[in-house]
């Protein structure tokens, strides 16, 4: 389905000259009974349009109203039925449990920036109120609010077909922003997105929002269009390096260069320190070996670097990691490309003359195999590319460091990453605290004695980190914050009442929490 403006294209509508897409089962490789048609460059351009028409009456409209409309996108998704929790589970081979999850959290992030509509505090308000009377010279009344930058495009994953697609955090927060979105569904799960766009459509229809607020397409390389077009200001992105680096450099090469928040690359490595394996290696390897198949390791928190200091713990460690890798059992991932892609990684670490398999069966068949290796220390500190990117699946490398200096070096050789861990005792973090101001160097989110592929929608989460991780590490595409991607700064200077954004009127009528004159306050501004 594409939504052009008011008009749908429905799967089922029958145009001539058009190219048709199919849904494949994830299980068997089957089509799927659904038909979608590939959108042209002239639809992708409409679909452009109509957000840009859409955007001074949905930008302008009250933060209470695009509330409502958020509120209601999540409502329709909690009462998506089981036929709908069927056909996600055939498209990506997920279980239900997984994906009735994940529709709660893709309804509860809707929920969220809702009420951080409601709240306000995203609008950043200060005012620095006129001072006629100072010298040597006056100063004018200045005040500076958030406002949405314009139409956003947004490409789906394909490794989470609600939270981080059609109606995903990258959505979410841009139409918390102001922002039309245009959306590039992914074609690994195209029934699952059309049934979501439906519920983003009728919700908008349900609260009034102006025509072309949302729209979708479906296709290859058509979201080039999306990212050139001249009204679309931002583009949202998770997936693959070489996706994301795709369209960072077409965004680049605009006559007027956008921002792109891609979520691209990370290993989230492991760092495990000798008190805590001394005291519970074993319980250790058991929890690590959890996560690294977890989703059949397919989430872009997954830990595909352990880096110890070489120690009889430390191989007693790596041992029971073997055993544990080789009882995990096979898994069937998201689509036929993604296991391609997860053998070609494979094949790739075999190959290489530094890099020895410790563990898992032959990677052969439908399933994805768990498996772990073990690199020589040399190519973290040398920075080894293969050793730096992520194999995508249920994998995991080792690194045996010599001592504390070559830890260090080891880290301080990492590229971007969006989680790093310390596993630590007590006596380590004294020992080892130096470790923490380089980690927040290179990863967006630290964590102590936990394991990263679980991301938990709040406030104060950070999604993100330095390049490759992804391509702006000032942002975050979990979280409330989150919605800053999409909002900049625009200052009013000596404005007449009238004119001003209800956040700026001195008399406060959202109740916001404001900085005036240097002073946090709800207070109004008396003349």
């Amino acid at each position: 389905m594409q939504i052009l403006g008011e008009n749908f294209i429905r799967g089922e509508r029958s145009r001539q000259n058009s190219v048709t897409l199919a849904s494949y089962d994830a299980f068997t490789g089957e089509a799927l009974p659904y038909t979608f048609y590939q959108a042209t460059e002239q639809e992708a351009v409409q679909a452009c349009l109509a957000a840009e028409q859409a955007f001074p009456a949905y930008h302008s409209a009250p933060a209470r109203d695009r509330a409502l409309f958020l509120d209601a996108i999540a409502d329709r998704l909690d009462a998506l039925g089981d036929e709908f929790i069927q056909l996600a589970m055939r498209e990506t081979a997920l279980p239900e449990g997984r994906i009735r999850g994940e529709r709660a959290r893709t309804s509860g992030q809707m929920r969220l920036f809702a009420s951080v509509l409601r709240r306000g505090d995203c609008f950043g308000a200060r005012i620095d109120t006129a001072l006629p009377q100072r010298a040597p010279l006056p100063r004018p009344d200045v005040r500076q609010i958030k406002r949405g930058i314009g139409p956003v495009a947004v490409f789906g994953a394909s490794n989470f077909p609600l939270a981080f697609s059609t109606a995903g955090g990258d959505t979410a927060s841009a139409l918390a922003a102001g922002c039309p979105v245009v959306m590039k569904a992914h074609n690994g799960h195209m029934g699952t997105a059309d049934c979501v766009a439906n519920a983003i459509v009728l919700a908008a229809r349900q609260t009034g929002m102006p025509a072309g607020v949302f729209n979708m397409i479906y296709g290859g390389d058509i979201g080039q269009v999306l990212v050139r077009h001249p009204a679309i200001q931002a583009v949202g992105f998770t997936g693959s390096l070489k996706g994301g680096r795709a369209l960072y450099d077409l965004a680049a090469a605009r006559p007027d260069p956008i921002p792109v928040f891609a979520e691209m690359s990370s290993i989230n490595p492991m760092i495990l320190l000798p008190g805590a394996l001394a005291a519970r290696g074993e319980g250790i390897a058991r929890e690590l070996t959890a996560s690294v198949v977890a989703g059949c390791g397919q989430f872009c928190t997954n830990p595909g670097l352990i880096i110890g200091i070489s120690s009889p713990d430390f191989s007693a460690f790596l041992q029971m990691m073997r055993q544990n890798i080789r009882r995990s059992p096979p898994q069937t991932m998201l689509n036929r490309g993604v296991l391609a892609s997860y053998e070609n990684g494979l094949a790739q670490l075999h190959q290489h003359q530094g890099i020895t398999h410790l563990a898992g069966e032959p990677q052969q068949g439908m399933q994805a195999v768990p498996q772990l290796f073990q690199a020589q220390s040399g190519l973290l500190t040398t920075g080894d590319p293969l050793l730096q990117e992520e194999v995508f699946g249920p994998v995991t490398i080792a690194v045996a460091v010599a001592d504390h200096a070559e830890l260090t070096r080891a880290l301080t050789g990492l590229r971007g990453q969006l989680t790093a861990t310390l596993v630590a005792e007590t006596e380590d973090l004294r020992h080892f605290a130096h470790l923490v101001p380089l980690l927040e160097r290179k990863a967006g989110r630290l964590l102590l004695n936990a394991y990263p592929t679980g991301v938990e929608v709040c406030d104060a989460m950070v999604h993100g980190g330095p390049w490759p991780a992804t391509s702006d590490a000032r942002g975050t595409s979990v979280g409330t914050l989150a919605i800053d991607r999409f909002l900049r700064p625009v200052c009013y200077q000596d404005y007449p009442q009238e004119l001003l954004p209800d956040a700026l009127k001195d008399d406060n009528p959202l109740n916001l929490s404001r900085l005036v004159n240097g002073v946090y306050t709800r207070e109004k501004i008396r003349a």
